[in-house]
C-alpha cells in the first residue's frame, strides 16, 4: 500500500462539507465561499494554496471555529463543531502556529513561560501536572524544534531571529501533544534560509507523532512541495482541484493550478 494509500484509508480527523460563507448585506454582501469542501485524515498534511482573495483565510477561520459559515458543516473527529462537545474537542486537541511569531508571542514572556501557558492552562483544568514536569515537557518541545533549552528558555522575543521565535511558537503549539495542527502561512514572514529550519522542525513533529493531522495554508508552493501529502487548491472562492501533491504539482487539471505551477518554476 503506498503512503496515499494509507493516508486515504485512515479515520478523518477533521472535515468541512460544502461551506458557503458570505460578509456584507443588500447589494454588498459579497460571497466568499462557495461551497468548499476539505478533509484532512489522520497522519496527513493537508495543504490549501491559493492567491491573495482566494478564501484561504475565511475558510481556515471557520474550519477553526473562529467564524461561522452560511451554510455548510465542519466536524472534528466526527463531531460538529457547532455544538459544544466538538468545538471544546476541537480547542483541547488542536495547534495553532501563525505567520507572524513576533506577534504571537507576548514579547514580555520568555521562552519558558511561553511554550508552558498551554500546559500551565492544563495543569490549572486537571491538577495533574507538577512543576519538574511542566519544565521538562517544555525542554522537550524546544530540543524537537533544535534549539538549546539552557539557551532558549529565558530568552524574550527581541533576543531571536525570526526562525528561532517561529521555532519557539511551534514548540507552543505542540507541547500539548495535539492531534491536529494548523499552520497559518507560517513561512512568509522569515527568511528563506529560515524556511529549512522550519521544515525540518514541522518534519521533526510529523517524526514524533505520525497520526497527527497537519493543515498548512501557504502561498508557497516550495514548501507546499516538501511537506503535503495532499493540495487543496483555492480560487475565487472555489475548491478548483484537490489531490495528492505530487499528482497536482506534477500534473494540474485547473487553469489557475497550472498558471500556479508555471509562475513557481519560473
Amino acid at each position: 500500500m503506498s503512503g496515499t494509500d494509507a493516508v486515504a484509508d485512515a479515520p478523518t480527523l477533521l472535515e468541512g462539507v460544502d461551506i458557503h460563507k458570505s460578509f456584507g448585506r443588500g447589494r454588498r454582501r459579497h460571497e466568499v465561499l462557495h461551497g468548499c469542501s476539505i478533509r484532512v485524515h489522520e497522519g496527513e498534511c493537508v495543504a490549501v494554496i491559493g492567491g491573495s482573495g482566494s478564501g484561504k483565510s475565511t475558510l481556515t477561520r471557520i474550519l477553526l471555529g473562529l467564524e461561522t459559515p452560511d451554510s455548510g458543516v465542519v466536524r472534528f473527529d466526527g463531531e460538529p463543531i457547532g455544538s459544544p462537545e466538538g468545538l471544546r474537542r476541537l480547542r483541547h486537541t488542536s495547534g495553532v502556529v501563525y505567520q507572524n511569531p513576533f506577534a504571537s508571542l507576548d514579547p514580555r514572556w520568555t521562552a519558558y513561560r511561553s511554550v508552558g501557558e498551554p500546559l500551565r492552562l492544563r495543569r490549572a483544568r486537571h491538577q495533574r501536572m507538577d512543576t519538574d514536569e511542566l519544565a521538562a515537557r517544555v525542554s522537550d518541545a524546544l530540543r524537537l524544534m533544535a534549539l538549546d533549552p539552557s539557551d532558549f528558555l529565558d530568552r524574550y522575543p527581541i533576543d531571536m531571529s525570526g526562525g528561532q521565535a517561529q521555532r519557539v511558537a511551534i514548540a507552543r503549539a505542540i507541547v500539548t501533544g495535539p492531534r491536529l495542527l494548523l499552520a497559518d502561512e507560517a513561512m512568509s514572514a522569515i527568511d528563506v534560509a529560515a524556511r529549512l529550519q522550519i521544515l525540518d522542525a514541522f518534519a521533526a513533529v510529523r517524526a514524533r507523532d505520525p497520526r497527527m493531522g497537519m493543515l498548512l495554508v501557504s502561498h508557497d508552493l516550495g514548501v507546499v512541495q516538501s511537506i503535503a501529502d495532499t493540495i487543496v487548491v483555492l480560487h475565487d472562492g472555489v475548491v478548483v482541484e484537490q489531490g495528492s501533491a505530487a499528482a497536482v504539482l506534477d500534473d494540474p487539471q485547473a487553469p489557475y493550478t497550472r498558471g500556479l505551477v508555471a509562475a513557481a518554476t519560473l
